[in-house]
């Protein structure tokens, strides 16, 4: 909006501003100024100066608005300063990305690369590292460059990174040999760096997701990871007291800087500071530091906090004191009679803010034709194109000329009206300019464009480093064992890796690393399968007999399902005409970017909707991945081809939300959103039922009462089902019947593993939303024991916010007993409300609808928030006995809050001095590690699909996937669709070998044994040329040249496939020969191949009851390249005979 700012830069206005700053007049006070005039008054001034401009406000919530009306104004994004919340308590793990976030911009301020800050009040009071302390805890490091990789190391752990075998997320950091990887914050991905000794030698960026290298870059710089760095005390870290579990450092973060420092120390010395509503920022300035000088006495008498440490806020006086170092202006609504520092200066500005006119274009009409007349110039901010030509011809049937035009690029003489696309938080007037601003809306936030990321590989990395001793893991012939580790055994004088696993009784079993791709992680049966699930007997009938049941069931499922599909492709269904400029206009007013998986479902939908069959396809995501938003755009494409559509929930609240959030998402349109549900009159019922059957609904929103009778459509064109997974079958049949001939879009917050889409592609149309969206604010999360004092005050704060609390409390028994102890801690500004399971659906909906509304701001719950509705308010989550809970459950209910703008909360709490079982502790260091780093992911996704898979293939089912683990059962299911299509299965050859020769990962190349455990898995599963090409260029990027034995191992993974290509069992090397063994030997060929020259005398055929090839070995052979030789010779006498053949068909 150039034309905009540069009208307001030559206004009187900014002139006279500008002569007071120039002359040094400041602190100056500007009153009548309401906050969009301060945004537009900020970045023309910046724009006019070419300083950096700095806004301090009271809250998030109106430094979130400024920022947001900024950066539609100047085209640049503007970054937030927020707090951070200090950690005082040893032995409590927390997740540091909000600390990372402010280290990032710090960093960019020093450089003096943020022409823009809005910051909060809090922000610029608490104490920080002073700046010299944070250059001494950066460093910058180039190719060519000498750092000792040792050094490195020690480096990075004193800036507070934490040391992990693969780095995953921000403050991590890997070292594998010459290899270092850092994620450090203000990267978009982490860097690799390569040494060649003490040398740089090359520096690329990588993909968290693959580990895959993506760029080279030629220089990077490494922040320090945490704001309290223990390391960096005068006196190091021996000068600070020990402590038990994770260090609470911030508990002496004036010991470690003992400099005072603030935020504020980092603002460039040619900033100038603006401070919105003075007396705001003032007063909450005050109610912060009396919170925290509250805090601090607490922490003091429960001797928590040493007395030289409570200084960790800086007054309010003497901020404002340090702050006239730069030119300081105070922008107020209001001339006040007091200020935080007198003013030199006394300005005030006649403006006026207008309210945006949203949907309604006859306010915007009416409000112009005035403004005309009174000789105004006008823009008006639309939301998009399609908008601004309908605002036009609604002037021009007023006889109001206007013009459009898609950029600005000047502004409107008197009397003008220039239409526009854009948006701010309001209108507003300049009397003095003679000038008016009309908008729509806010603007949509700019988005930005993703890394367009290859699925296959997100496929590929197959996560099997969560394989730990004691899971119970699959071996194809030998049924469920429990992993024991991996051991190293000598074998004719070369030392290989074994796999060992043990089996019912005392059976063990040693799998050689060479055929690993035997063996999967035993997945299914939920959370407490690794305890109570059988283990198989070596060499019993028990393992063939549960696999030879299974597949007899999927040979059913996929019968069943294969009819199913062949039926509705035979039925006639309406087909939808191609994205409309209104409809592309409609999705261009999505607030956030798209995810790369909600373009590719949007797309794989529309692809349906267009065809003349009827669409019958699930879309699976986990909660807040944007389904919602993939089925507006299909409505609104149905709406646009004068059709019905139909959301069909399973619950009356679930019902009311999407009814609020249609009518919010389709609010500029001319769409009618009606619902039907329990809340509603016998007369409003009434009324809406003969408007549907008129076609004056567009989209009707409702609850089984969808199934009456009394519900007729004029014209339905769409149906969509939410949470498919509580409609019981009778529903779904009921659904069948009623809506044959319409499109159906099932909505499933299940996430459906790909895994399971691919066995069963072809079945029925799935799509799967895997990518979480990008740029949601992270959820502060901390890990640790129980505690009411801390968990009170977390409560309190987030009441005081004017927000709501969920508790978790998994127990029916005990919950009142709960609620009624939070009421009598929390006293009478607390509204306590239950929910559980076992209440009635009626009993759950009324709780839900109060919690919406507001009457009800603490809820004590079970797992049955899990799948529910968004309560935007609800910032603060505590959960009891995290310990007891999965990766995926946890990752589900952190989901739950941190959906607005406002910071969100997390407290993981396990019980008290609990002595934890292994498995517990084991969960809970992965949970930290989660609330940290945000890793573990994949393993949480992992378990969640099995939970998806479940639920998709109903409970008979889901018995035998547990009988014989969810991969061997996808196996299965993927052969019998295969065969139930006619189509032919791919061959199933194995072929185990054995050689003398040095044939293993050494664990000076990959160090960590998961790791090494997954590399092994990944190469026994090689068949291909160019797959163990890709492998090992992903070796050489990860961990460096492979060495000898490496490539040897691929070598005989390589082999193994070909030897099996030719009918060969077996390959060993025993007493200097090799033996090829095989269950039958085509005689021919293997006369043509003991006739070859170079076998004479040395090649021996015995035909006995296991057949077998013995290869003499001579003194130099190398028996693998010998063994690739005599394959190699089998496979051209192959060759040979079958041109043979086929000539003589010829003749």
């Amino acid at each position: 909006m150039e034309p905009l700012l540069q009208a307001l830069a030559q206004g009187p206005l900014l002139q006279e501003l500008l002569a007071v700053i120039d002359s040094g007049r400041c602190p100056a006070a500007l009153s009548g100024l309401s906050a969009i005039h301060r945004a537009c008054l900020a970045a023309a001034l910046g724009r006019e100066t070419g300083f950096p401009v700095v806004l301090v406000c009271a809250d998030e919530g109106e430094a979130e608005r400024l920022a947001q009306d900024l950066t539609a104004l100047t085209g640049q994004t503007a970054p937030i300063l927020c707090a951070r919340p200090f950690n005082f308590h040893s032995g409590m793990t927390v997740s540091h990305q909000w600390e990372q976030r402010r280290l990032a911009l710090f960093a960019r301020l020093q450089k003096n690369e943020a022409p823009f800050l809005v910051a909060t009040i809090e922000s610029l009071l608490q104490r920080t590292l002073d700046p010299a302390t944070l250059d001494r805890a950066c460093l910058e490091l180039a190719p060519g460059q000498n750092y000792d990789p040792g050094r490195l190391a020690d480096f990075l752990t004193a800036a507070g990174y934490t040391r992990c075998d693969q780095v995953e997320g921000v403050g991590q950091f890997a070292m594998r040999g010459g290899i270092v990887d850092v994620f450090s914050p203000g990267m978009e991905q982490p860097v690799r760096i390569d040494f060649f000794g003490d040398e740089v030698d090359a520096m690329g960026t990588f993909d968290p997701a693959t580990q895959r290298r993506t760029h080279n870059v030629e220089r990077t710089s490494i922040l320090p990871a945490a704001e309290s760095l223990p390391h960096l005390a005068p006196g190091g870290l021996a000068s600070l007291p020990a402590a038990e579990g994770p260090f609470a450092a911030d508990r002496y973060l004036p010991k470690i800087c003992p400099q005072m420092a603030t935020a504020a120390d980092y603002l460039p010395p040619e900033a100038c500071v603006l401070l919105c509503e003075s007396s705001r920022v003032a007063e909450r300035a005050r109610s912060w530091q009396w919170q925290m000088d509250e805090d601090i006495t607490t922490l003091l008498e429960r001797g928590e906090l040493d007395g030289d440490c409570g200084e960790l806020t800086l007054p309010f006086p003497r901020l404002m004191e340090g702050l006239t170092r730069w030119p300081l202006v105070y922008l107020d609504s209001f001339s006040r009679s007091g200020y935080p520092v007198p003013p030199r200066a006394i300005l005030s500005a006649l403006v006026k803010q207008l309210p945006s006119f949203s949907a309604n274009l006859d306010t915007a009409v009416q409000d112009l034709a005035d403004y005309q007349k009174n000789g105004f110039g006008c823009v008006v901010l639309t939301a998009g194109n399609q908008r601004a030509l309908h605002l036009q011809a609604a002037l021009r049937e007023q006889k109001i000329r206007s013009a459009v035009t898609f950029k600005l690029e000047k502004m409107p003489g008197p009397g003008q009206i220039l239409i526009t696309t854009g948006g701010l938080s309001a209108g507003m007037e300049w009397p003095d300019l003679k000038l008016a601003l009309l908008t729509e809306g806010s603007a949509a936030p700019v988005k930005k464009a993703r890394p367009r990321r290859d699925s296959s590989s997100r496929q590929r990395l197959k996560s099997y480093a969560d394989l730990s001793p004691g899971d119970l893991v699959v071996h194809e012939h030998h049924g469920v064992g429990r992993y024991v580790g991996m051991t190293k055994m000598e074998v004719d004088g070369v030392q290989k890796d074994y796999v060992q696993i043990a089996y019912a009784g005392s059976d063990v079993l040693y799998v050689p690393a060479t055929q690993l791709d035997l063996v999967s992680k035993y997945i299914g049966g939920g959370e407490d399968a690794q305890e109570t699930k059988k283990l198989s007997r070596l060499g019993g009938t028990e393992w063939e007999k549960a696999k030879t049941k299974a597949r007899r069931a999927v040979k059913d499922l996929a019968k069943g399902l294969v009819q199913l599909y062949a039926q509705r492709q035979r039925q006639p269904g309406f087909a939808f005409s191609p994205d409309s400029p209104w409809q592309r206009e409609f999705e261009g007013q999505f607030e956030y970017a798209e995810t790369e998986d909600q373009l590719r479902c949007i797309e794989e939908i529309k692809g349906d909707m267009e065809r003349p069959i009827p669409m019958d396809r699930l879309l699976c995501g986990d909660v807040g991945y944007g389904k919602t938003e993939v089925a507006f755009r299909a409505i609104m494409k149905c709406v646009l081809d004068n059709k019905q559509a139909a959301i069909l929930v399973p619950t009356t609240v679930l019902a009311r939300q999407h009814y609020l959030n249609a009518l919010r998402r389709f609010s500029q349109y001319p769409v009618n959103v009606d619902v039907v549900s329990r809340f509603r009159t016998p007369a409003q019922m009434k009324e809406t039922l003969r408007r549907v059957e008129e076609g004056q609904v567009d989209l009707l929103i409702g609850t089984h009462r969808l199934f009456n009778k009394d519900v007729k459509f004029k014209d339905l064109g769409l149906l969509v089902v939410d949470e498919e997974q509580r409609f019981g079958v009778a529903h779904k049949e009921k659904l069948k019947e009623n809506f044959r001939q319409v499109d159906v879009l099932t909505l499933s917050a299940t996430p459906i593993p790909r895994t399971l889409n691919m066995a069963m592609s072809g079945i029925r149309d799935m799509s799967t939303l895997e990518e979480p969206p990008t740029g949601r604010r992270p959820v502060q999360t901390y890990v640790l024991e129980h505690d009411w004092g801390i968990l009170g005050d977390a409560m309190r704060r987030e009441l005081e916010r004017g927000g709501q609390v969920y508790y978790l409390h998994n127990q029916i028994e005990t919950i009142d007993r709960t609620a009624a102890r939070l009421q009598t801690m929390l006293g009478e500004g607390a509204a306590v409300g239950v929910a559980h399971g076992r209440m009635s659906q009626e009993a759950i909906d009324n709780v839900m609808s109060r919690m919406t509304d507001g009457e009800i701001n603490v809820l004590v719950c079970t797992t049955i928030i899990e799948t529910g509705i968004d309560l935007p308010n609800a910032n603060t989550l505590i959960i009891e006995n995290a310990d007891r809970m999965g990766l995926s459950q946890l990752h589900q209910l952190r989901g739950r809050v941190g959906r607005s703008s406002r910071r969100a909360f997390a407290y993981l709490t396990y019980r008290r001095g609990k002595v934890l079982t292994e498995v517990s502790a084991k969960r809970l260091s992965a949970i930290r590690e989660f609330a940290e780093f945000g890793s573990g992911f994949k393993i949480a996704m992992r378990d969640l699909e099995i939970r998806g898979a479940g639920n998709v293939l109903g409970a008979e089912q889901s018995g035998f996937m547990l009988s014989v683990g969810y991969d061997m059962y996808l196996k299965l299911l993927e052969e019998a669709v295969l065969t139930e299509q006619g189509k032919e299965l791919p061959a199933q050859s194995e072929c185990a070998a054995d050689f003398a020769v040095s044939a293993n990962i050494p664990e000076k190349y990959v160090p960590a044994p998961e790791q090494r455990m997954d590399l092994y898995r990944r190469i026994a599963r090689i068949r291909r040329e160019e797959e163990a090409d890709e492998l090992v260029d992903e070796l050489i990027d990860r961990y460096g040249e492979p060495p000898r034995a490496v490539n040897n191992l691929i070598s005989v993974a390589l082999l193994r496939d070909r030897a099996a290509r030719q009918g060969i069992g077996e390959i060993s090397q025993k007493n200097g020969s090799l033996l090829f063994a095989a269950p039958k030997f085509d005689l021919r060929r293997v006369g043509a191949l003991c006739g070859l020259e170079h076998y004479k005398n040395r090649l021996l055929f015995s035909a006995g009851e296991k057949p077998y090839l013995a290869l003499r070995l001579r003194s130099k052979d190398d028996a693998l390249r010998c063994a690739e030789k005599l394959i190699a010779d089998l496979e051209f006498i192959h060759t040979q005979e079958e041109e043979k053949n086929g000539n003589e068909i010829g003749h």
